[in-house]
């Protein structure tokens, strides 16, 4: 798998367009969500304090997507579309999934114009800086499927010796 390399890819026009027209709510809450489960294990709070109260946006070109989000005392949580946010992001879904995949770093995406960062340079820096430290492979080994479907495993089994007992009796 090592081998495999994400391809060149754009969605579809019509797709950003229908997507576009679509409420934003629901993949800004799939985002929110993904960033509070790696807040505190892959990302630092500390580190990330100075986003706090901040209006961040995350668009998504290709896919019509505008994802709006802040981080407060509680974690991440989907804000409405209005204002102006103090940092937006703008990449096509594939350089997103690049940068996840650590295929590419930002200062590439970036410098190539395929990651642009716009407001506040030094939310910008941040962000960047912060995807840099993420340690992805150990991400990967702690939430593989394997891994957390066996984290489920012996409790069920557990439970289900439990009810053989209990009907036994």
């Amino acid at each position: 798998m090592s081998s495999f390399r994400l391809p060149a890819f754009t969605l579809p026009a019509p797709l950003a367009r229908l997507a576009a027209r679509l409420p934003q709510r629901p993949p800004t809450l799939v985002l929110t969500t993904a960033l509070n489960l790696a807040l505190g294990r892959v990302l630092s709070r500390d580190d990330l304090e100075p986003l706090t109260g901040r209006h961040l946006r995350m668009c998504v070109r290709d896919a019509g997507l505008t994802l709006d989000f802040t981080l407060g005392p509680r974690g991440f949580s989907a804000l409405s579309g209005s204002g102006t946010p103090d940092l937006t992001l703008t990449a096509n879904v594939r350089d997103y999934i690049a940068l996840a995949l650590r295929e590419e770093d930002a200062d590439t995406l970036f410098f190539g114009r395929r990651l642009l960062m716009e407001g506040a340079t030094d939310l910008g820096l941040l962000v960047k800086n912060t995807l840099d430290a993420v340690d992805w492979d150990a991400l990967v080994k702690e939430y593989a499927p394997a891994k957390v479907l066996s984290r489920f495993l012996p409790t069920s089994r557990r439970a289900s010796e439990h009810s053989r007992i209990a009907i036994g009796s």
